[in-house]
């Protein structure tokens, strides 16, 4: 049973987030809109990442709004996932008429949360627009394109994102805003040391590398699996890999019979855990988009462990590079991941268009 928004003078916008990436740049924006008196948000938690390990805790560190709702939609195939939350959000969307639907990233939340209010005649606006890693073999590469070709208001991380929709024809409503994911690590670095999480894990400040791996094209795969775990092994006989482990990631492993014990594993962790990770680790291996840039603002060098990336500016300015792929560039800084106040941009995007 749904709530009807009631009418009011406030702006309406209605926030769908479903996994961990998405909570972390929804702080700051969320953050910005509880400042703004003529803005009302509400949030729907589609349910993708639904243990605490994965979700719960980062609403509470993040200060996020409660959910209006948990749809408690996940597992399953792509096709099966996206479908219960398109039904769930299309009843959700039709009850609260919002003047604008939010969506952060690539995930199916965001595919469903697109399709759902464009069928239903509601204003999209796209977080983290315009990235391409130019593979559709990944579920994200649709998932994004989708979501870009029906929103209205594209907030654009990076000058190289707008001169990817650009090349797709879409010009309209595009807007470089700089990165909400450096809004929101400039405001966990200062919380971060409280987490405890070295003490915990017995690792010495600059005695250890941090590594994630979750993409479907590592995980869901046992050759490519058993590739990237050789490959964190090997870097484990120089130094300590500590290795916060995925649900998924953690089924793979068993179900594929990988032994990743020559690997610090530990299970996933917050938000403010692993900023302080990030803060002390000499070096970050990953499939995560999110967390190439989180390196660069720690300044910490990256390996991608994929054959591509979206953060082409990471490689380009030498704090990242392909696992298979060319040695660093010569090192100097990102520009365009702005100067922490993403989020406000956003907002006032929001206001404007809204008159």
């Amino acid at each position: 049973t749904w709530t009807v928004r009631t009418v009011t003078s406030q702006i309406s916008v209605l926030t769908i987030v479903g996994a961990r990436p998405q909570f972390i740049k929804a702080g700051p924006v969320s953050a910005a809109f509880a400042a703004a008196s003529d803005f009302c948000e509400r949030l729907v938690h589609t349910g993708q990442h639904f243990d605490s390990e994965m979700s719960g805790v980062f609403f509470s560190e993040l200060g996020l709004p409660e959910p209006a709702v948990n749809l408690g939609i996940h597992g399953g195939a792509h096709g099966a996932m996206t479908g219960r939350m398109l039904i769930s959000l299309d009843e959700r969307i039709e009850a609260e008429q919002p003047d604008w639907v939010l969506l952060y990233g690539d995930t199916n939340s965001t595919l469903a949360g697109a399709l759902a209010a464009v069928k239903l005649h509601r204003r999209i606006a796209h977080v983290e627009a315009g990235l391409r890693s130019y593979n559709r073999a990944m579920p994200e590469e649709v998932n994004r394109l989708v979501t870009d070709h029906l929103s209205d208001l594209l907030f654009c991380p990076t000058r190289q994102a707008v001169i990817n929709l650009e090349r797709e024809g879409i010009s309209k409503g595009v807007h470089a805003v700089g990165d909400v994911m450096y809004d929101a690590t400039l405001g966990a670095a200062a919380r971060a040391n409280s987490s405890g999480i070295l003490d915990r894990l017995h690792l010495n400040p600059q005695g250890f590398a941090v590594a994630t791996v979750h993409r479907a094209e590592n995980v869901d795969s046992a050759v490519n699996l058993n590739a990237v775990v050789a490959y964190l092994i090997e870097q484990a006989q120089l130094e300590t890999v500590v290795f916060p482990i995925h649900p998924h990631t953690r089924e793979a492993l068993v179900r594929f019979n990988i032994d990743a014990r020559p690997l610090h594993v530990c299970p996933p962790l917050s938000y403010l855990e692993m900023t302080q990770l990030l803060t002390s680790c000499t070096a970050v291996f990953t499939d995560s988009g999110g967390l190439q840039k989180e390196a660069y603002f720690h300044g910490k060098p990256c390996v991608t462990l994929r054959d591509e990336t979206e953060w082409v500016e990471t490689i380009e300015c030498g704090w990242n590079r392909l696992w298979r792929g060319a040695p660093y560039q010569p090192r100097r800084p990102i520009t365009d991941y702005g100067d922490g106040h993403a989020a406000a941009r956003i907002v006032e995007l929001l206001r404007q268009h809204s008159r």
